[in-house]
């Protein structure tokens, strides 16, 4: 189990202004952190889930919630030579505009793309507007998720559907042990040397701990009135892939 420390985290989700002050001071080294911390894997998980919403619906219009710096939506468009809908959205100043700044690297002009400073609890699109969503390690960062999962639901058009992709705890108990101890020792130290903020690293590891089970996000969804509500385990629960449709 991770332990708290006597000094209270200068971050909680309870205040949002202060995770959006977080991914700000984060946000340079945001991807290359995820790269070293994950040893790559979150990759392969990234793609688990353009796999499963993007790729096999090829919409024409796209919202990709707590966006970061575009690692879901940038390689499904990059690949994608038709032109399409993004709607990039975020409420960090800071990781819009890194992905910003990618997506000119990447040379994504074909496609329309719109970066959208807002809160995922209140997306600011019309009603059915939207044909695919997707939010990747961003609702344990979300106040209410629900309201999130309400919202995306308002937007998405008949038939469309919504994927969330979160870290989560794995079950198995040996896999589980050695994954909170690498979350209580190494990760911390690590992001400290990457960003030069340990307390954004000691925030993420008590988000995950602190994080409901997947199963109940899977009971919110079809409270909500998605249908067709699955998930997956990736790398033994490490992380896990839900995937609805409206």
């Amino acid at each position: 189990m991770i332990t708290k420390t006597n000094n209270p985290l200068p971050y909680s989700k309870k205040n949002p202004d202060t995770i959006k002050e977080m991914f700000n001071d984060i946000a340079k080294n945001y991807e290359r952190g995820n790269a070293i911390l994950s040893f790559q894997t979150y990759r392969l998980w990234n793609r688990a889930l353009i796999n499963a919403i993007f790729q096999p619906h090829k919409p024409q219009v796209i919202l990709d919630l707590c966006c970061g710096t575009g690692d879901i939506a940038f390689p499904y468009l990059k690949r994608r030579q038709e032109p399409c809908t993004a709607h990039m959205l975020d409420f960090s100043s800071g990781m819009l505009h890194y992905a910003r700044d990618k997506s000119e690297r990447l040379k994504l002009d074909r496609h329309h793309l719109h970066f959208l400073e807002a809160d995922a609890q209140k997306i600011p699109l019309e009603a059915n507007s939207v044909d695919c969503a997707t939010v990747a390690y961003g609702v344990r960062n979300i106040q209410n998720p629900v309201k999130c999962y309400e919202e995306t639901l308002r937007v998405l058009r008949p038939g469309g559907h919504f994927g969330i992709l979160e870290l989560t705890r794995p079950a198995n108990p040996l896999l589980r042990y050695s994954h909170q101890l690498y979350l209580k020792t190494a990760l911390p130290i690590l992001g400290k040397w990457i960003t030069s903020n340990q307390n954004a690293y000691q925030y993420l590891c008590n988000s995950i701990h602190e994080f409901v089970e997947p199963k109940k996000i899977v009971e919110d969804l079809k409270l909500t009135g998605f249908e067709d509500v699955s998930q997956r385990q990736l790398f033994g629960g490490i992380a896990t892939l839900i995937t609805c449709k409206k």
